[in-house]
């Protein structure tokens, strides 16, 4: 969430006349970042990941597991850690970790201190930074709270107590929830004016339907009696009984209940901007298969859903688009029909490599076409122009008086008011002013793993496939229907075993002898990773040593095809349904994306105990897509399923819930083995006995 802005937040009213002031200055923003940076090269692998953590405080005498709302008292004493609490700590906490507030009051969000570079040693402490991050948390709690990595907490709004301390959701004079109450939410000003304004530029408020689990005991049609039908203390009430409800679904209605949720996320800077371009587009197709891999939230509101993932809860809970925008009225003059919700899968393929055919961009796409001239006019690309344009369809959400009027030479609030209220499954991110940083790409769809082994295991493999991808010119291009397609049935019911998925069948450059699925490589590419570092530098400069074309620097170079390269095949003879397995264990001749990880380890010099643990986490990712490891939304399903007062009712109880975050500390810290959920050689989350 980085740091936020201390200033007075516009009414909507007023929100609404600057809105094209914010626009246009925005994209102004931009074109001086780019007229600095679009030639900026030669930066290296600097990445980092962000963990959201819940603090829930544990009443053992009544059996209840509640959210904690102490986020601003937690993080100002976690602001005054200046030395690390354990002689033990990561070598990269040199830097001691850093924290930041998030959406839900009680939430947190942890960032190593410094970035990650491509050096092994960097990769091999990412689980021992999490597993810092998290005990320097738990030396600020209370004795019956803990951290915990869940994705979505099971009775986030449920009648009666959920939260400590408890408050009414009657007067949410913010979200006008039946559910929430105003204080479940950050008390800086920015975040109460976005609930508010999503709202009031809705029209309504925002509507999630979670389609009901039916177990064996659940009425049928299900008709959630937990719903405050007849309530009449704000306008909007009764939208519930006048159809925003659906039956045989669980209802919410304000942004907390997918802000609320929590995720684990990457993001890598680039070698240049074409680079990062590539890296976004070949990463698109693998969201939505690293969403299934992860998936992690099967309940919701006190109930079992039928999905096991967040995204559409979190989609329809951020949609502030009106009834114009949404096709369900005729559209204004100078409006937009938009497709989708401010948080969404990616709209577009943003690359200009030649791989990139226009076919691929097959989705309605609608964009800012004032914002969309004045790039082109500056010399940017068509399919940059249109990306940057889409974004700017939206209106902002929250502007502060104090930073209405800006210097857009040097400052790029304007744009990061439009970019970073996009809330899509990737992020393609300029270089912030007045700062080393280049091109990044942020890697967003996973939903965060109960374990700092599973979620370190996770972001490694990213960083490791983003190399792969770069490294060996690998082609992942499918349709953008097809990957929105994929994103639905990434969300079903144990979608990681039983659902197959579009990928596409050829991925390898025409330069390049195929690898075997066996993740080894047929023959040893002829480019191979300096030691210093395992992004592209080594890489490009042996690639064109030895006559093979290196990662693209510029748009003119990307657009042209290899020499001798065969006509491309239609578009729909080039992906074919597969399952998670297939997709990341490989199959006949295809790799699977651990093919061509390993590939890609095996073209480096790395010590074999280096590589033994690596193998740790890449086994686990292998496990994890062949079903022989249960997904956390599994486990938690079977949990609650198996509890000795499950009803088979679909119903999530105060008592099971409690249950169930006690197990699921306990597995974290090792004390408790689930070996259907880790590895059998888990040891659990301590840095060391005694540490802390």
């Amino acid at each position: 969430m980085g740091l936020l802005f201390q200033g007075t937040p516009l009414n909507w009213e007023d929100t609404k006349k600057f809105a094209e002031h914010v626009r246009e200055h925005g994209i102004a923003q931009f074109l001086h970042i780019w007229d600095r940076l679009k030639d900026r090269d030669g930066d290296p692998l600097l990445w980092g990941d962000e963990i959201e953590y819940m603090v829930v405080a544990f009443d053992d005498s009544g059996k209840n597991a509640k959210l904690s709302l102490r986020q601003t008292e937690i993080l100002e004493a976690l602001a005054n850690v200046v030395i690390d609490l354990c002689s033990n700590a990561p070598a990269k906490a040199g830097t001691v970790p850093t924290f930041h507030p998030e959406y839900g009051r009680y939430m947190l969000e942890g960032t190593p201190g410094s970035p990650y570079t491509g050096h092994l040693p960097d990769l091999l402490s990412v689980e021992r930074n999490m597993r810092y991050r998290r005990q320097l948390i738990r030396a600020h709690l209370r004795s019956n709270e803990i951290p915990v990595t869940l994705t979505s907490f099971p009775r986030l709004g449920v009648q009666g107590v959920f939260t400590e301390p408890h408050f009414d959701p009657s007067n949410a004079k913010a979200s006008h929830s039946l559910f929430l109450p105003d204080e479940i939410t950050n008390p800086h000003v920015r975040f109460p004016t976005l609930t508010a304004n999503f709202r009031r530029r809705r029209g309504a408020k925002n509507a999630a339907n979670v389609p009901i689990f039916f177990d064996t005991n659940t009425p049928r049609p299900f008709i959630d009696p937990s719903i405050p039908w007849d309530r009449n203390v704000f306008r909007e009430d009764s939208e519930a009984k006048n159809g925003a409800a659906l039956q045989d679904h669980i209802y919410t209605d304000a942004m907390g209940f997918g802000m609320g949720c929590c995720c684990v996320q990457v993001t890598f800077q680039a070698r240049n901007v074409e680079e990062a371009r590539r890296a976004y587009d070949t990463l698109v197709p693998v969201a939505p298969i690293m969403l299934a891999l992860t998936a992690a939230s099967p309940a919701y509101r006190g109930y079992l859903a039928d999905v096991d993932c967040r995204w559409d809860v979190i989609s329809a809970s951020m949609d502030e688009r009106t009834d114009e925008e949404r096709g369900l009225k005729p559209l204004k003059e100078n409006k937009y029909r938009i497709h989708k919700s401010r948080y969404a899968s990616v709209n577009s393929y943003i690359s200009a490599n030649f791989n990139n055919r226009p076919e691929y961009n097959d989705i309605p796409m609608p964009f800012n076409e004032t914002a969309y001239a004045k790039l082109r006019d500056h010399g940017i690309d068509d399919l940059l122009a249109k990306h940057i344009g889409y974004l700017f369809i939206r209106d902002p959400l929250a502007i502060y008086s104090e930073t209405l009027h800006q210097d857009d030479t040097v400052s790029t609030d304007h744009f990061e008011n439009i970019q970073s209220t996009n809330w899509q499954t990737l992020r393609f991110k300029p270089p912030p002013p007045n700062t080393p940083i280049g091109w990044r790409v942020e890697f967003r769809p996973m939903e965060v793993q109960i374990t700092d082994f599973e979620n370190a295991a996770l972001s490694v493999f990213v960083i490791l496939l983003s190399r792969a991808i770069l490294s060996f010119d690998i082609n992942f291009y499918i349709p953008m229907s097809k990957v929105d397609e994929n994103m639905s049935r990434a969300q079903t019911r144990n979608a990681a075993r039983e659902q197959k998925f579009w990928f596409r069948k050829e991925i390898y450059p025409a330069h390049t002898p195929p690898l075997s699925h066996t993740n080894t490589p047929t023959q040893t590419p002829p480019w191979r990773a300096g030691e210093d570092d395992l992004g592209i530098n080594g890489n490009a400069r042996r690639a064109q040593s030895a006559g093979q074309p290196s990662v693209p620097h510029s748009a003119e170079h990307s657009r042209r095809p290899s020499p001798g390269a065969s006509e491309p095949k239609p578009v729909d003879e080039e992906y074919e349904e597969m399952t998670v397995d297939e997709i990341i264990n490989g199959k006949d001749a295809f790799p699977g994306l651990l093919g061509l990880v390993n590939a890609y380890l095996n073209s480096l010099d790395v010590e074999f105990e280096e590589k033994q643990r690596l193998h740790k986490y890449l086994d686990f990712v292998k496990r994890r897509a062949n079903g022989s490891l249960l997904t956390t939304a599994s486990w938690i399903r079977n949990f609650v399923r198996s509890h000795p007062a499950y009803k088979f009712d679909s119903v999530v109880s105060q008592e099971i819930n409690y249950d169930l975050i006690n197990t699921l500390d306990k597995i974290e810290r090792g004390d408790l083995r689930a070996d259907d959920l880790l590895p059998e050689d888990y040891v659990g989350g301590k840095i060391d006995n005694g540490c802390l």
